[in-house]
């Protein structure tokens, strides 16, 4: 029951992170550095925080070379939230991932079968279904920017899978992108194109401390039950669960488009984790 309420709570935690990112930048409260240095200065509080209250995990775990995947992961993350829909956004960057972690076990020599091989060409069908030029098709940069987060935080949780304690070193990657982040949301500063308010930063700091910090301790608490094949496949909800905030909360429209694209791609993932 536990890991249940814990997988439940993380898969809402990783859909609210495009949902506040959206709702933040489409109310043009903050601008999508400063949104991201705060979102990751409030998550590396807070795990740290965590860490403390835990006992066991090192804060300064982790690499540079995380680190700064996880830049090139944020960077393009929050700025296609400029010119994406939560849904549209949640479904690319979760696609992509999925597909970036498959292309990486082929490429380790991992036998797919038919199954697999069909899932993956139904799940790529289904992202240039979604992108393909249309009144309804989201603008073609900021998709490609959110498939290049996506390609960013499947190497990163690649990385991820060899670490002794998975909280110490993402506290430490947290640790460690923070002044990174925070030279470009200077420089930004500098050229008069970076600006908040209240409402942004408070917002970037839920999407940090709990979206992100909070919501990265229960899933690695909910790992310890899961298998690899389930873990991977309750994550296709996030994409679902942020439509839906995005609808309720900003009143983006659920287009057929959107719908069709997400049933291929979702789909199509889920048919890879069938056994041969």
């Amino acid at each position: 029951m536990l890991t249940f309420v814990y997988t439940l709570l993380a898969l809402f935690a990783f859909a609210a992170n495009s949902v506040l990112c959206r709702v933040a930048l489409n109310a043009h409260t903050i601008d999508p550095t400063t949104f991201l240095t705060v979102r990751f200065a409030s998550g590396a509080a807070t795990l740290l925080l965590a860490a403390g209250i835990v006992g066991r995990a090192r804060p300064f775990a982790g690499s540079w070379v995380s680190a700064g995947v996880l830049f090139f992961y944020g960077i393009p993350f929050s700025i296609a939230y400029l010119g994406l829909t939560a849904g549209a956004g949640a479904l690319i960057l979760f696609g992509t991932v999925q597909l970036a972690m498959i292309a990486a076990a082929v490429a380790r020599g991992e036998h797919l079968g038919s199954p697999q091989w069909f899932g993956v060409s139904v799940a790529l069908g289904g992202l240039v279904y979604l992108t393909r030029p249309g009144l309804s098709a989201p603008p073609i940069f900021s998709a490609a920017l959110m498939a290049v987060a996506g390609v960013g935080w499947g190497i990163y949780s690649l990385r991820g899978r060899t670490a002794t304690s998975a909280i110490s070193e993402t506290t430490g990657n947290f640790v460690r992108l923070v002044p990174l982040l925070a030279l470009v949301t200077a420089f930004m500063f500098l050229r008069g194109q970076a600006h908040a308010n209240a409402r942004g930063l408070l917002l970037a700091a839920a999407s940090g401390s709990i979206a992100s910090g909070l919501g990265y301790v229960v899933w690695y608490r909910a790992l310890r039950e899961l298998t690899r094949t389930r873990a991977s496949v309750v994550q296709l909800a996030v994409p679902v669960i942020a439509a839906a905030g995005g609808a309720l909360l900003l009143g983006e429209a659920m287009t057929a488009r959107l719908a069709i694209a997400g049933a291929m791609v979702l789909g199509g993932i889920a048919m890879t984790s069938v056994k041969t």
